[in-house]
């Protein structure tokens, strides 16, 4: 009985060997392609998102229309930080104040406030699917520290502020100045931004155009830390 187990003790080992390479070569290939992927998109704009996909699939039209940074009005970027992640300019792409902050809002009950950064929420929106699965959360916490490392704050910013939804089949903050204000984001008051930015939360079910409940005292809000924003350099990573 000895003989015969240890003589299947080597092809098992083996196995297990064989396995643990082919791992790890699978990890070493998921790495170099998720860092190519990134350093591609810090210079290239994402020409598509699993997001839009799923519009696609679902039939509904996609629209977009890519506008950089720079020619985009400040206000945009300034509403974004004020509605979604103050200390965007601060942090290494996780708020743990903010993510403390949002789960004892949420063991108290109430509206559910989520803690995710703009950080977070572009590597979910350029490179993931969306859903709440812990594999997709486990990406999203890797691409964001790629992102955060290979990629400025005004990169991270710029391509947010483009692929992020606006509105059913509507992407980018540019579409959606178009969308409901029926002008590009060059020009953008501090209203108009922020109601674009108080639509990005939850945007197949808020309109910036005639807003009403949350979407219209969330933007009413923002339009006060708009100025909040610039006068306080919170945007300062973005000048």
């Amino acid at each position: 009985m000895t003989r015969f187990w240890r003589s299947g003790a080597g092809p098992r080992k083996r196995a297990q060997m064989l396995i643990l390479r082919w791992l790890l070569k699978g990890a070493l290939v998921f790495v170099a392609v998720t860092v190519l992927w990134v350093g591609l998109y810090r210079f290239v704009p994402p020409p598509f998102t699993f997001t839009m996909m799923g519009d696609l699939l679902a039939g509904r039209s996609v629209t977009k229309d890519w506008m950089p940074l720079s020619r985009m009005d400040p206000n945009m970027p300034r509403a974004a930080i004020a509605g979604e992640d103050a200390r965007f300019c601060s942090h290494h792409g996780f708020d743990w104040k903010g993510i403390t902050s949002a789960a004892e809002h949420n063991v108290k009950g109430g509206r559910i406030r989520g803690g995710s950064t703009i950080s977070q929420q572009t590597a979910k929106n350029a490179f993931l699917f969306q859903g709440g699965s812990y594999l997709r959360k486990a990406l999203e916490a890797y691409f964001t520290v790629l992102i955060e490392a290979m990629w400025p704050k005004r990169r991270i910013m710029e391509v947010y502020l483009n692929v992020a939804e606006t509105g059913i089949g509507t992407y980018g903050a540019n579409a959606g100045a178009i969308r409901y204000f029926n002008h590009d984001a060059t020009h953008l008051t501090p209203t108009e931004a922020a109601r674009i930015a108080a639509v990005l939360p939850l945007p197949k079910k808020r309109a910036a155009i005639d807003p009403h409940g949350f979407v219209r005292r969330h933007g009413d809000k923002l339009i006060r830390y708009v100025g909040v924003v610039r006068r306080a350099g919170l945007d300062s990573c973005l000048r």
